[in-house]
């Protein structure tokens, strides 16, 4: 069998895809009330893709009342929970059947390359609306032991309309985590897209309205964090607020919740993910090569990069010089073609954020390995070498903020005792990897670390069925697996005296 990536044109293929101009709100595409716009910028060269409706607090509103509508007065949240799941499965076998328009979106919209796209986002997608559509009906509540002519029922309810506010790095994979548990809960959805990417997942929810969702169930609106974000965290009619991205944003929709309805707040917020390599690694090559891809893969603009490398000295000169030989196979390119590795940053304000970093901590005392400059200007878009930087001090800005860009800070150790001190240094606490062949040092080290996911000897490996989520600044709740479901409903007990 062909493989689809290679058996495209995708540069082709993008310039014949149609872009949609409209939000989706109540099952349809509608402009922005009072008409604003947006032009949406392409990261792959800086050219306008489309000039998008831009919402306002106004259509946030005519969202969130057609979610209301349909969770109060519709058939989404009355249905057997089994037709719920037999929808989401047809949503995800559409989003299989469009699957190339989609991917050339994202690659489009924020520089993913290509066969990332098309490979692993969506793949993450369409699994994710698969587990929740066969998980949908297999939940079920309790009878609690009572006395002779009484009856306690404890059920599970969906929590009504959630709020869902996803970042641009991972727009369906991370969106996908918060709108199908939700969906196969009962509940229904207004999900604001990040500035950055709005344009893929506004697709996805036209291929939901064709799956069979009910008008309302599934909305997708795109504006201003500060306008739309902050208003859904302050709408007295959204029940839940899930929300990924930064610790500063999370802070304030903890703040929102608390001056409106105290709605439910769930937060996955930043990290700074050490990946530990002892000296007894079951293979150095294998771990170092795992270390390059854990912070150039997605251009290191993911939550778990993998952006402190805590080295044991004794194999800290081979395993750094491998990682900077390997540097070389990641320079970045153009995301539609299906040999590029690692694309640009997604715009130039992000660009110029690393860029920054990377000066502050050049100039207290930290040194550069390799790359660290801007390459491909010519072509518009905010493309960076891959980074390796050493000799950082446990305070300087590389090794403590979350750069979001493909730089890797080495920090080198003598023992476990340190190498778990080193490591915990942080205050995130989303994901850590360790590398030792020895199950004892595995055991100990891993149970020291406080992150909600810790890899041995692997790196970015999961499944649906594993919660996802952080601890300390990394936030609370948990993506994906049954577990999410708790998220999106809550208990009601019901006490029947009936003799």
């Amino acid at each position: 069998m062909s493989d689809p990536v290679l058996a495209t044109d995708w540069r082709q293929f993008a310039s014949n895809t149609a872009i949609s101009e409209g939000m989706f709100i109540g099952g349809e595409r509608r402009a922005a009330i009072d008409g604003s716009t947006r032009p949406v910028n392409s990261a792959r060269d800086g050219s306008t893709l489309v000039e998008l409706a831009w919402a306002q607090p106004a259509d946030a509103d005519a969202a969130v009342a057609a979610a209301r509508t349909a969770f109060d007065h519709g058939a989404w949240p009355r249905m057997h929970p089994r037709t719920r799941g037999e929808i989401l499965q047809r949503f995800a076998d559409l989003v299989e059947e469009h699957r190339k328009e989609v991917a050339v979106l994202i690659s489009l919209e924020m520089g993913k390359p290509i066969r990332d796209a098309y490979q692993i986002e969506l793949r993450a997608l369409i699994r994710c609306l698969r587990f929740y559509g066969e998980l949908a009906d297999k939940e079920s509540g309790e009878i609690t032991p009572t006395e002779e002519g009484e009856l306690s029922l404890v059920t599970r309810e969906p929590a009504g309309v959630v709020a869902a506010v996803v970042p641009w790095n991972f727009p369906l994979t991370l969106g996908g985590w918060k709108l199908a548990p939700a969906l196969a809960a009962g509940c229904t959805v207004v999900l604001k897209t990040a500035e950055q990417s709005p344009l893929s997942m506004q697709r996805v929810a036209e291929l939901g309205s064709m799956a069979g969702l009910p008008p309302g169930v599934f909305n997708v609106i795109s504006g201003d964090g500060q306008v739309v974000g902050r208003h859904l965290g302050e709408h007295t009619d959204v029940d839940v607020l899930t929300f990924t991205g930064s610790t500063d944003v999370g802070r304030h929709f903890l703040r929102y919740s608390a001056d409106s309805n105290l709605k439910r707040v769930y937060l996955e917020l930043g990290g700074k993910s050490p990946n530990i390599i002892f000296p007894d690694a079951p293979d150095l090559d294998a771990a170092a090569d795992a270390a390059a891809w854990a912070i150039y893969f997605n251009s290191g603009e993911m939550c778990t990069a993998g952006s402190r490398l805590v080295v044991h000295a004794e194999v800290a000169d081979k395993v750094v010089e491998r990682i900077v030989d390997t540097a070389a196979q990641w320079f970045p390119g153009d995301p539609l073609l299906p040999d590029t590795k690692m694309g640009p940053l997604v715009d130039e304000r992000s660009l110029q954020r690393v860029l920054r970093h990377l000066d502050l901590g050049l100039a207290e005392g930290a040194s550069l390995l390799v790359g660290g400059q801007r390459v491909l200007s010519q072509t518009g878009g905010a493309y960076l070498e891959p980074t390796v930087v050493t000799g950082a001090a446990p305070n300087n800005p590389i090794v403590r903020d979350e750069i979001f860009g493909p730089v890797l800070a080495v920090q080198v150790v003598e023992d476990e005792a340190e190498a778990v001190r080193v490591a915990g240094d942080t205050p995130y606490g989303l994901a850590a990897a360790l590398w030792t062949s020895d199950l004892g040092t595995a055991h100990r080290v891993s149970r020291a670390l406080r992150a909600g996911t810790i890899w041995v000897n692997c790196y970015e490996e999961g499944d649906m069925a594993v919660p996802f989520g952080g601890v300390k600044l990394s936030g609370f709740g948990r993506d994906k697996s049954r577990h999410a479901l708790e998220e999106y409903t809550y208990l009601k007990t019901t006490w029947i005296r009936y003799a």
